[in-house]
């Protein structure tokens, strides 16, 4: 065409419109963005139809759906079984299972507390007061399984494999008795 404008230096064509001497170029928008803004646009007609209109499940149904299909799980198991009881007696005799706890300890439990279990924000777990079971290994591994989450300790059972759970617990069982420096104050019942 005679009338079209075209860019000196690109070649590209001119609208009409200029403002300070520049001028806009007439460049279309990619194709892939027009099917992709198109599509959305059926899309959105296609769900309202479906979930306002139609017989699409509202959101408080989905919700409703979920609950009830999460109340029929069965709930994991929180005991301590026979199995956990001899496999944490082999652990509380095995220096080697005892040391392994320590590095569990170091990297999961010294925050709260303390790297001797002296107690931070956590209790001191070195002296004969316990808060929650009676100090003994089956008790301190429920402890760590079920967690305390109104004291701010979650439940370590799916974080912690069983074996490091025992580990775990044989290097508590360990610092029973010990003085680290700077102990926390007793919490708890004192048990023998």
């Amino acid at each position: 065409m005679s009338g079209e404008k075209r860019d000196a230096l690109t070649n590209d064509l001119l609208t009409d419109h200029a403002y300070d001497g520049i001028h806009e170029l007439d460049n279309p928008l990619p194709q892939w963005w027009l099917l992709t803004f198109y599509g959305a646009i059926v899309f959105s007609f296609a769900y309202v139809l479906y979930y306002h209109v139609g017989s699409g499940p509202s959101q408080q149904q989905e919700f409703d759906t979920e609950v009830a299909r999460l109340a029929q799980l069965e709930p994991p198991k929180k005991g301590i079984t026979d199995e956990d009881l001899k496999l944490l007696g082999i652990a509380v005799a095995d220096p080697a299972k005892i040391n392994t706890g320590h590095a569990e300890f170091l990297a999961k439990c010294s925050s709260c507390h303390g790297p001797n279990g002296e107690g931070l924000i956590g209790p001191n777990l070195t002296d004969a007061y316990w808060i929650h079971g009676d100090g003994s290994a089956s008790a301190i591994l429920t402890t760590i399984r079920v967690g305390v989450p109104e004291k701010g300790m979650p439940p370590w059972e799916a974080i912690i494999p069983p074996p490091a759970q025992y580990a775990l617990v044989a290097h508590i069982v360990s610092l029973k008795g010990t003085h680290p420096a700077n102990p926390k104050a007793p919490q708890g019942n004192a048990v023998k």
